[in-house]
């Protein structure tokens, strides 16, 4: 990939997702949202990673109703975008987030000392469960030290602020200049 290629892949990713938010009105759509674009490097072809929240038959009409309106997109980004080929689309179902769900629910399945479960069948997010105000952390679990501010690799200054003239402009010196006399009130 160049960098090129990775900066359409973003806009291109962008577009969609206004382009679904605003433009597109399928109710088989759903909750979709665009995960990422991977085009190739004439442009010509790319892929569009997007996930579904639902059950596997829903997911699948909202994939099998985006691919219905690629071609609409795909005018649409024609008109916006000043790029001298838009290419064609194909819907690709991302599973990755769900995959991080499960293994996140095992991990604390496994934290808490219980054996992990099976996933239900055709349930594609774990159901979330509501934690009380008043529950403890794990008492086995690690300790996780509290998040810093990132640094940004410059130091404080320590230099004190210049001191003021009369007329508002910081003095160079802490006396008159050399060869002028001092301002008169």
């Amino acid at each position: 990939m160049t960098q090129r290629t990775d900066r359409i892949d973003q806009l291109f990713r962008q577009e969609i997702s206004d382009l679904l938010m605003r433009e597109i009105a399928d109710p088989r759509i759903g909750f979709v949202t665009v995960t990422d674009v991977e085009t190739t490097t004439d442009l010509r072809h790319a892929k569009v990673w997007v996930s579904v929240i639902g059950q596997p038959e829903d997911r699948q009409a909202a994939v099998r109703a985006l691919e219905g309106a690629m071609p609409f997109i795909r005018h649409e980004l024609g008109k916006r975008l000043r790029l001298r080929r838009i290419p064609e689309f194909s819907v690709r179902l991302d599973e990755s987030i769900e995959r991080g769900s499960r293994v996140m629910q095992l991990i604390r399945e496994l934290e808490a000392g219980e054996t992990p479960s099976e996933r239900p069948e055709g349930e594609s997010l774990p159901t979330p469960t509501a934690r009380s105000s008043g529950e403890a952390p794990m008492p086995d679990g690690p300790e996780v030290p509290a998040r810093t501010p990132a640094r940004s690799g410059r130091r404080a200054s320590t230099r004190q602020p210049a001191p003021r003239r009369e007329g508002g402009r910081p003095s160079t010196s802490a006396g008159p200049r050399a060869g002028k006399p001092p301002p008169t009130p």
